[in-house]
């Protein structure tokens, strides 16, 4: 090797020594099955799990779970996107000015996630801006949340119907498309919330068709800008289609039967968990976090639901129902002895 080699070949050989390709792995492929499944039931949470999971579960450099994940969802997307496109409940105008802004800045995002590095240093800073973004996920998901239980005006606006303002639009699809393409987070739960804001005469119903086929352009720009990068594990995103595809399917065919206000908090619970941990949290403030967290909900919970007076009648109604089981009791001797009374003669032999 001559000397003007070294400087050259040095990384390409480093890279190769120090980073191991995977495969096909059935784990990933069960774990991606699990994450499609929930994302079918409640149409949140996919890039907010799927990387989390590829990171801490499964050793995957965050960079190439960011851009794995972001290539497999190309795949997945359309899969919503057609349902509703299907049903009439996509307004394409909306879609066009959200991409008008999305496209754009997801393909930037990727570039800026390549600037950020390989190395140690910079692979937490990507965790760092991905914590940030998994907050915010979980933010935006308690928001709809409270936006759904205690609006004082109804959302009856139809979808097919709506105004729309260009600026806002174009300015949502920026901001989502930049954090989508840095973290792949946020293009369900963070931009949904987004435009509950913008139009306030739409539920959160309405819009989930057109934010599911906006992410179709968004997630096609972030993946090609992936791809044109270089930071993707193509096994890993071979598992995750091969895992999350038929789960994504069968999960919206039992969408409708899904105790969705149980799956959601569960799911909130997870991404604020993985966002607390990739923002520096240590492990034993995190335990105590979350516990904290889970009792105040379980505390919460038994306030407002009562589920030990569910079988309980009221005490108005109890207090009616003793009334009349007193007056049947008192009633039953005066009956007995009135009908002793009216047939004296009943063991009397006819003559």
């Amino acid at each position: 090797m001559g000397p003007g080699m070294g400087p050259e070949m040095g990384p390409e050989m480093g890279r190769a020594k120090g980073e191991r390709r995977m495969g096909l792995s059935l784990y990933v492929v069960l774990g991606s099955a699990v994450v499609g499944l929930l994302v079918g039931l409640t149409g949140a949470g996919g890039g907010a799990l799927m990387t989390p999971m590829l990171i801490l579960l499964f050793s995957v450099k965050p960079a190439a779970a960011i851009s794995s994940d972001l290539v497999a969802a190309v795949v997945m997307r359309p899969v919503g996107a057609a349902v509703h496109l299907h049903k009439g409940t996509v307004n394409l105008r909306l879609v066009g000015w959200m991409s008008l802004g999305s496209v754009p800045m997801a393909f930037l995002g990727a570039y800026l996630l390549r600037e950020m590095g390989n190395n140690s240093a910079d692979a937490k800073n990507v965790e760092i801006a991905l914590g940030a973004a998994l907050l915010l996920g979980a933010a935006a998901m308690v928001l709809r949340y409270v936006l759904d239980r205690r609006s004082n005006r109804p959302r009856t606006g139809k979808i097919a119907e709506v105004s729309i303002r260009p600026v806002p639009t174009v300015l949502i699809g920026m901001v989502g498309g930049l954090i989508v393409g840095i973290t792949s987070v946020g293009s369900g739960s963070l931009m949904i919330i987004l435009l509950l804001f913008a139009y306030p005469m739409l539920s959160a119903g309405q819009l989930v068709g057109t934010d599911l086929t906006q992410a179709v352009p968004l997630t096609a720009a972030a993946a090609l800008g992936a791809l044109t990068f270089g930071h993707v594990e193509f096994g890993v995103t071979a598992s995750i289609i091969v895992g999350s595809v038929p789960a994504v399917l069968i999960g919206s065919l039992l969408s409708s039967r899904a105790p969705d206000r149980y799956i959601r908090p569960a799911i909130t619970f997870v991404i604020l968990a993985s966002g607390l941990k990739y923002v520096g949290v240590p492990t034993y403030p995190l335990g105590w976090t979350m516990g904290g967290i889970l009792l105040a909900g379980a505390a919460y919970w038994l306030a407002t639901k009562r589920p030990w007076q569910r079988d309980r009648p009221p005490a108005s109604a109890l207090a009616q129902l003793t009334a009349q089981q007193t007056a049947q009791l008192t009633a039953q001797p005066t009956a007995k002895r009135a009908d002793a009374t009216a047939d004296p003669l009943d063991d009397v032999p006819v003559r």
